[in-house]
């Protein structure tokens, strides 16, 4: 029985692509049909790979591999997602923070892919409906966090939010980050949100800018519902999932943001333990600032 994966990488960018090229040839050797995204397809120039495109991608694919950074990541996690396929990151960009691998374990990474030695965790996701007057609801998901955020760079925006059917509170702010455990470490953590294990099934609330005596983050249970209505007579405002499908918003919207339907499963090839991956990545001065003492 032959085995598939699909390669996504950033072909605008050389070093991308030689080490997307060394992948493939080396799953291809091993006996995989390798497909790669149609418009990457002709960057990486290699006979054998199989040109793909729409989110059927991945469909029936062994595995989905991402080459790059936390963006070319979830664009990944796009089309992993429905097709229920196991989703490995191999880190080429700065932090990486979803990655699993290295650029120096790339060999390492292969020969493990090849062997089946990994396992494969699930991340809990989100998903969004926003309804409004004047046009059909948005519908979407997302990995790392749902944003609602002001439009106009000049203007407050006016919120209110509301967690299981219930008014919390209302804001003036800048936005609202609704965030999953997975991106604890991204949006969420630079507004001010806490770090949480991805192995917690939990939802975070995080207010960005809040112009209120009470704008503390807040983790809820997974099975919460977020609603977060912007003012009808406030300013425009902007929808974003994980950062790369981005709506307007006019006033009066209402965006209900709740556990998504499918989780992304995300490979792991070892148990190192996730305490050790957030000193790695944010550089945490575990012996303190002024070094260690015996």
């Amino acid at each position: 029985m032959s085995r598939t994966a699909l390669l996504v990488t950033h072909t605008g960018r050389r070093r991308s692509t030689e080490h997307a090229r060394t992948v493939a040839t080396d799953l291809m050797k091993a006996g995989f049909e390798v497909r790669v995204v149609a418009q990457e397809a002709e960057d990486l120039d290699l006979p054998g790979v199989v040109p793909v495109s729409g989110l059927t991608a991945a469909e029936g694919a062994e595995i989905v591999i991402a080459l790059g950074g936390d963006g070319t990541f979830l664009r990944a996690a796009d089309l992993a997602r429905p097709a229920k396929a196991p989703l490995l990151g191999i880190n080429l960009g700065k932090v990486g923070f979803l990655a699993e691998a290295e650029i120096d374990d790339l060999d390492l990474a292969v020969r493990e892919v090849v062997s089946r030695e990994y396992t494969v965790d699930e991340r809990l996701t989100l998903d969004v409906r926003a309804d409004f007057d004047g046009g059909p609801p948005i519908q979407s998901w997302a990995l790392n966090e749902v944003s609602v955020e002001k439009g106009e760079r000049a203007q407050m925006l006016e919120l209110l939010v509301d967690v299981d059917g219930r008014p919390l509170s209302r804001y003036g702010c800048d936005g609202v980050v609704c965030a999953t455990p997975t991106g604890s470490t991204a949006y969420a953590f630079s507004a001010g949100g806490p770090v949480v294990w991805p192995e917690v099934e939990a939802l975070l609330l995080v207010p960005i800018s809040a112009h209120a005596l009470f704008s503390r983050p807040l983790v809820t249970a997974p099975t919460s519902t977020f609603a977060i209505t912007v003012d009808p007579f406030t300013t425009l405002a902007v929808l974003c999932c994980d950062g790369r499908r981005v709506y307007d918003l006019p006033p009066g919207a209402r965006v209900s943001v709740q556990r998504g339907s499918l989780p992304v499963r995300v490979v792991r090839l070892s148990s190192r333990p996730f305490t050790d991956r957030l000193v790695a990545k944010f550089a945490l001065p575990v012996h303190g600032w002024r070094g260690s003492r015996s």
